[in-house]
């Protein structure tokens, strides 16, 4: 990206935290749609870069989630709380005329924020988001991890040299294979923090941190309750479904039936791409992202 193209970044102290955000093109602002961008478990604001980069006229906001990217927070104890975070933001910030875009994580979290101040958006897009049947929440609840057997996201590899050491760690694995390497590179440089110990540098969403995410995420079957409420036009973007008993990340958490449970809702299902589809074909999420935006404005 050009120097011109860089985000301003920003610090919202409230709820107890700092909570990280970037702003593209302020001065578009207020002229169109605001494109509201939230991330995964493990990922940050700065993974959408490539993506922003196709949507040169749009006046653009990305947050970092607590305890990812920028942002503190640490721990949660139930989703819902990543919900009223990114309300909060929306209502201190004074946006309105939001499309929303969410991916996994962030898609959960964006469905649950426009329940609580459905009135600033105009259309939200969620890509697999983490939203399973209903039953998943009961059944799944007990999900075998404990403080003594935490999810094996807490034994990543914490320490790096350098982003090219972690770039030329991950480039070869699943699922950062299907990364674009501006995307791969983006993630490594900015999901990076000072090591405030020593030397070196430390992931931006620490390991327990993100282990604690994916242990609490049957811990908001209210989600349904939230889409309920929701009568703003909702496109539902799903990956391929896992065929095998094996968990696989690049498959997709979602309901099929999703979109249904809307009022306004519309499925997209494509088994073509992953999981992290956002980060594979870029360009292509960015041009659903610009006909959304553009049908906001028509309707």
């Amino acid at each position: 990206m050009t120097p011109s193209a860089l985000p301003t970044a920003h610090i919202l102290t409230s709820r107890g935290f700092d909570q990280s955000w970037f702003e593209w093109r302020p001065e578009l602002r207020g002229k169109g749609p605001t494109l509201l961008f939230v991330h995964a478990t493990g990922f940050h604001a700065r993974l959408w870069d490539e993506i922003i980069s196709h949507l040169p006229g749009c006046h653009v906001i990305a947050v970092d989630q607590r305890g990812h990217g920028r942002s503190e927070g640490g721990k949660v104890d139930n989703w819902r709380e990543f919900g009223e975070d990114l309300a909060h933001l929306v209502e201190a910030l004074d946006l309105t005329n939001i499309v929303g875009i969410g991916h996994s994580m962030g898609g959960h979290t964006l469905v649950d924020a426009v329940a609580r101040c459905q009135d600033r958006f105009r259309r939200i897009i969620i890509i697999d988001p983490v939203v399973p049947e209903l039953a998943a929440y009961e059944y799944e609840k007990d999900t075998g991890f404990s403080p003594d057997n935490p999810h094996p996201a807490a034994k990543r590899k914490n320490h790096f040299e350098s982003a090219d050491e972690m770039i030329a760690r991950f480039e070869d694995r699943s699922p950062y294979v299907v990364f674009t390497a501006t995307t791969l590179r983006n993630y490594c440089v900015y999901g990076l923090l000072p090591n405030p110990d020593g030397d070196g540098l430390v992931l931006a969403c620490p390991p327990a941190v993100e282990s604690n995410v994916y242990m609490t995420s049957r811990t908001n079957a209210a989600i349904y309750e939230s889409i309920a409420t929701i009568d703003i036009p909702v496109l539902v973007i799903r990956a391929k479904r896992n065929e095998g008993a094996k968990w696989d990340f690049t498959s997709s958490p979602t309901s099929p039936a999703l979109a249904s449970e809307f009022k306004n809702g519309r499925d997209m299902y494509r088994p073509d791409l992953t999981h992290f589809m956002p980060f594979e074909v870029p360009d292509e999420i960015a041009g659903i992202i610009e006909e959304e935006a553009q049908a906001g404005q028509e309707g």
